[in-house]
């Protein structure tokens, strides 16, 4: 098969700073690369590499000749004009295309990622519209490869799971980068994990992130017992050259040559080995009243929407609280009023005497990243007070993982996830009963997010969350309540999904109360004839997608390429509910 990708001993530097050397991946046709790496590694900055947008400093980057690639960077870039006009611009680069070709292809993207009002202004649009028309933007070049960053940052979990199916359908190859452990194995047929713990700086594995994790642990297992034979067999070799100079002289050179070579390869596979991980608890102020916070009746209106009404929320010592919600429902506006950022419009809000609320903001406005490190991490000084103990800022960075080399430099120079470190530093040194944490998933990286989970799990106090990631939300809550759906509780991530799907089934004038089924093993018989009709329903739908797409190719008046473009929407929507609705009877079975 031959490579779309082939890179080569790629290194890339920024000032001292070394991000990778000497890596090599190929990527081939039909790759859904999960590309993962700690914080820093350089996951960001290597997509750029692939994409041509930077150069690397050495190595080689070799790619199929016509190759067409389409990028989508981690920050969703400001654009004006509507939906049509954003991705028209898009598209202006296409060659040996008149304008009819061009206009029926940007309609046709935009059909299939599921737009029907094209004229809408783009700024208007939610972060997971926003997040599809970048999209939008790189598909319209027909690539070959598609590469995202960190696609489902700021995303709902509605979002996420439509890009999870619309990945899962593209038989174009892409590399995407991101956190969130469930997307990656649903999506992801290979892995790659940038990382300094590896030879030559990567760690390639064919399979989901599931089956990623089995084979990592093998590898650091055997790369550990390597480490402790290299050992064993060095200090036979350095007993031997301790002997006196008339015993050496009788054994030959390449012994003492060997014992060089195996000290030298010690050092690099002990340099490999040496886990760096976050290592931090979250400080409690050691309160052991029961009922910290008592919400009766709280209501919030943005504009002429109101996000929530006769809200009650009582928090307990050792209360899980998750808050779901769509992209602008009111989960971090929710957030806010309990931590009396913001007044609520009714009710009342009690608190224990002299409680601690800590507020980790998803926006990260509250860093000036104008100042250093070291002010970033300890504002008030070079002494941070932790759980009754000063501890110097010079000891603080290297438990979350920054060098005493970067406390001087300003934080515009941290990557996102360097910089949702220290916020979670900050975080960390503040006794608290109550944490309100809204997206504290966003930017880090996946053994960070682990140390995080076992933090939260450790902490006595009431955390409430805020997440669109699985894992995390399921780990942590035990309850979950949703902001904007009639404040409606659930046990779990997927309770909440579920409801969601049927309610959308029903017709909006109708209100009938929710009773979350009780769970079964297995399908029943009327899922099983469901399931059995499925995937032809499937294929239909597939092959009507097919019709449609051909009938944008043909010549067409403006209005019938909207009519055709509008059906296209309808079917696209249409195989995503199909798909979801085939695997959660998939999952079932």
């Amino acid at each position: 098969m031959i490579p779309l990708i082939n890179c080569q001993q790629v290194c890339k530097a920024f000032g001292s700073k070394e991000l990778f050397e000497s890596l090599s991946v190929t990527l081939f046709p039909g790759d859904h690369v999960g590309l993962i790496g700690p914080n820093g590694a350089g996951k960001s900055t290597f997509l750029k590499i692939l994409s041509g947008i930077e150069e690397p400093d050495d190595g080689s980057v070799v790619m199929t000749g016509g190759l067409r690639v389409g990028y989508v960077p981690q920050n969703i870039q400001d654009v004006e004009g509507t939906v049509e006009e954003v991705v028209v611009a898009a598209a202006g680069g296409i060659a040996a295309e008149d304008e009819y070709d061009r206009y029926a292809r940007v309609r046709r993207v935009l059909g299939t990622l599921g737009f029907s009002d094209l004229s809408q202004e783009a700024k208007t649009l939610s972060g997971g519209w926003q997040r599809r028309l970048s999209i939008a933007q790189a598909l319209v070049g027909e690539p070959d490869v598609l590469l995202l960053d960190e696609p489902t940052n700021h995303l709902d979990l509605e979002s996420i799971l439509w890009l999870e199916s619309f990945l899962q359908r593209e038989k174009i190859a892409f590399v995407v980068t991101s956190h969130d452990r469930v997307f990656l194995d649903n999506v992801s047929n290979k892995v790659w994990e940038i990382s300094h713990s590896y030879p030559g700086g990567v760690f390639t594995v064919e399979g989901a992130y599931a089956e990623f994790m089995e084979r990592r642990k093998g590898f650091l297992e055997a790369q550990m017992q390597r480490e402790k034979g290299l050992k064993s067999k060095l200090r036979r070799e350095e007993e031997w050259l301790k002997a006196t100079p008339q015993a050496r002289t009788t054994k030959s050179r390449s012994r003492i040559e060997e014992a060089a070579r195996l000290q030298q390869e010690l050092a690099r596979v002990k340099r490999r080995n040496v886990e760096k991980k976050s290592d931090f608890s979250i400080a409690h102020t050691g309160k052991q009243t029961k009922k910290l916070l008592v919400a009766k009746n709280i209501s919030k209106t943005l504009g002429d929407k109101k996000l929530f009404e006769s809200l009650d929320i009582i928090l307990s010592r050792g209360d899980r609280l998750g808050i779901v919600g769509e992209n602008g429902s009111g989960k971090s506006t929710l957030l806010k009023v309990l931590g009396g950022e913001i007044d609520s419009e009714s009710g009342t809000i009690k608190l224990a005497d002299d409680l601690k609320i800590c507020y980790f903001d998803q926006l990260r406005d509250k860093l000036d990243l104008k100042q250093p490190l070291r002010r970033g991490l300890s504002p008030n000084g070079d002494m941070i007070r932790y759980r009754g103990m000063n501890v110097h800022v010079n000891s603080w960075c290297e438990r979350f993982l920054f060098s005493k080399d970067q406390l001087d430099l300003p934080m515009k120079q941290l990557s996102g996830g360097e910089r949702a470190r220290v916020l979670i530093a900050r975080l960390m040194a503040k006794p608290a009963d109550i944490l309100l944490l809204d997206e504290p998933t966003n930017d880090l990286d996946i053994d960070t997010l682990e140390v995080l989970e076992e933090s939260l799990d450790d902490f006595p106090g009431v955390v409430v969350l805020v997440s669109h990631d699985r894992a995390m939300m399921n780990r942590v809550a035990d309850i979950l309540i949703t902001v904007g759906d009639d404040n409606r509780r659930f046990n779990d991530v997927e309770g909440w999904l579920d409801w969601r799907k049927e309610l959308r089934k029903k017709p909006k004038t109708e209100k009938t109360a929710f009773k979350k089924p009780k769970e079964k093993r297995g399908l029943s018989w009327k899922e099983q004839q469901e399931l059995a009709g499925i995937e032809q329903k499937i294929a239909n739908t597939e092959s009507e997608i097919e019709k449609l797409e051909k009938k944008t190719e043909k010549p067409l008046e403006a209005g019938q390429l909207q009519k055709v473009c509008d059906q296209l929407a309808s079917a696209q929507e249409t195989l995503d509910t199909l798909f979801t609705r085939w695997q959660q009877l998939e999952d079932k079975k």
